[in-house]
């Protein structure tokens, strides 16, 4: 279903809300809840203003200076200065969708009343992003700690009519422009609201949500690639049977099992070689015996990571924070640990599926393990080469992905002069798993494409409903019938389109109904 506006209250947001403003440009909104939350808050920063004794974050500096005081007609400076001093990130512009998630977390905490801003400000931040505008943040500046503060900073700068954004068009303009050309005037910073600003994990939060829901389907994508491959490689479904699954009560795995089970359902490929007296083999090689184990474990590492990301989405990240009470306390929130630690272990099970699948496709190749498939699936074998470099293609691949699944979080860099001198790695952990994802979505395409070939050339048998529906949809996307050499990346991108939305399993779940 789409959603066109998110009401951002005190409490969480929803993952499904993160991504149809992250991707779908749904426009946000503060609740009435929100508003008077926000006020509360602001009434206490206020009063902590006009107080003569020193509050860390509304009177004095930040970090490392944070011990200086800071004499009431020189905060507004302070605020200024703070934005623009951590706007120090550098390499490539990250990706809208990464922005805008960004910027929706971060009004999600700022709607909780426990960073201490106020109700205008917040109004701005939400204005910004219902206007398309996407203030360019960089690729390095966050450690993780305290929280993604280059990148926040960035966006900041872009609310005091600094810096550049990207208009609705893609087109980089100054802020102050930008803003004016939408109706909206920069925001001078009052005491505290600096902080408030940049002070988040909610760049890593918004990539962990963005991979977890690509994952969620290109995890039941492998699944429709393992079955087709079983299929096309005359391997048995006998090792998914649910009694046998259950002796090892995984969840994912039971998941992964049933789908392959539905997915094989009615196959004459699969009729054809059940009987023992035509199949002389004991056990199929791993990569398809296994798949519900790896997949499964996959899964149940996706849900672990979905957990946590539930959690963090309740969470109100600021230092110092209102507490309910009304006190202004320091405190550690900001570490992106919880965070880190399940983008790298997302990046361990994405290498591992996708080096399943590669295993897969590489059998399809092999003349000695293909069960009687013509070598590289070739039309001629020697003047065709078929999908022999598909597969180098498939390994390079993953090959990255192991590099990819070294974690970042196990690392650790001193920063302000060691007052920061433990931080989280969390937006590196991050990045590199939306990487990892891509690389994913492309070795399950690539074995797609290799299995569709497979199918065919097992004729005069036919596939099973569920995975001639996959096969066909492939077709329909530009991947030619098996015959002479054509050029293989367009079709490997036409199937890694289908991947990326959905069209493959929604062709699957066509015959078979939802998959797990």
């Amino acid at each position: 279903m789409d959603i066109d506006v998110v009401e951002v209250g005190p409490g969480p947001l929803s993952q499904e809300q993160v991504v149809a403003v992250a991707r779908g440009g749904a426009r946000v909104e503060l609740s009435p809840d929100a508003l008077a939350a926000i006020d509360a808050s602001r009434a206490v920063i206020e009063a902590l203003a006009d107080d003569a004794q020193p509050h860390y974050g509304v009177s004095t500096g930040f970090g490392a200076l944070a011990t200086t005081h800071i004499p009431p007609e020189r905060r507004a400076q302070l605020q200024r200065s703070l934005v623009r001093s951590h706007a120090a990130g550098a390499g490539p512009e990250v990706e809208r969708e990464v922005v805008r998630a960004l910027m929706l977390l971060r009004l999600s905490t700022l709607a909780t009343g426990r960073t201490g801003v106020r109700r205008e400000t917040a109004l701005a931040y939400a204005a910004m992003l219902s206007a398309g505008l996407t203030p360019v943040v960089h690729e390095y500046g966050s450690l993780g700690c305290s929280g993604d503060l280059a990148p926040l900073a960035h966006v900041a700068l872009a609310l005091i009519g600094e810096g550049l954004v990207r208009m609705p068009d893609g087109v980089a303009a100054p802020a102050g422009e930008a803003l004016a050309r939408a109706g909206l005037a920069p925001v001078e910073l009052a005491e505290k609201e600096g902080l408030a600003l940049i002070n988040g994990t909610d760049g890593m939060l918004g990539m962990l949500v963005l991979a977890a829901h690509d994952l969620a389907l290109l995890l039941r994508t492998a699944d429709v690639a393992a079955a087709m491959s079983v299929e096309a490689l005359l391997g048995t479904d006998a090792a998914f049977a649910a009694e046998l699954q259950a002796l090892r009560p995984h969840p994912g795995q039971a998941d992964s099992a049933a789908n392959l089970r539905a997915l094989l359902v009615g196959s004459p490929i699969m009729d054809s070689h059940r009987d023992p007296a035509a199949c002389t083999r004991v056990q199929d090689a791993y990569s398809l015996r296994c798949a519900p184990q790896v997949h499964g474990a996959a899964r149940d590492t996706l849900a672990h990571a979905n957990a946590t990301a539930e959690r963090e989405l309740a969470s109100a990240v600021d230092n110092p924070v209102v507490t309910p009470d009304g006190r202004v306390e320091s405190n550690g929130n900001f570490h992106g640990a919880p965070i880190g630690y399940v983008a790298d272990f997302l990046a361990i099970a994405v290498a591992d599926v996708a080096s399943m699948s590669e295993r897969r496709t590489d059998r399809f190749l092999d003349r000695n393990r293909s069960n009687g498939l013509p070598p590289f699936l070739a039309d001629d074998p020697g003047v065709d080469s078929g999908l022999m470099i598909a597969q180098y293609t498939a390994a390079g691949i993953v090959s990255e992905l192991k590099r990819l699944a070294l974690p970042a979080s196990v690392d650790s860099i001193p920063s302000s002069a060691m007052q920061e001198d433990h931080v989280s790695m969390g937006w590196a952990a991050a990045r590199k798993l939306r990487r990892a994802v891509a690389g994913l979505r492309s070795v399950v395409a690539i074995e797609l494409l290799t299995a569709a070939r497979g199918l065919d050339l097992r004729a005069p048998l036919e596939p099973g409903p569920a995975t001639a529906a996959v096969r066909d949809a492939l077709r329909a996307a530009g991947v030619g019938r098996p015959g002479p050499d054509e050029p293989v990346a367009p079709q490997i991108a036409a199937v890694t389109a289908a991947v990326a939305d959905g069209a493959v399993v929604a062709a699957a779940e066509a015959v078979t109904g939802p998959l797990l």
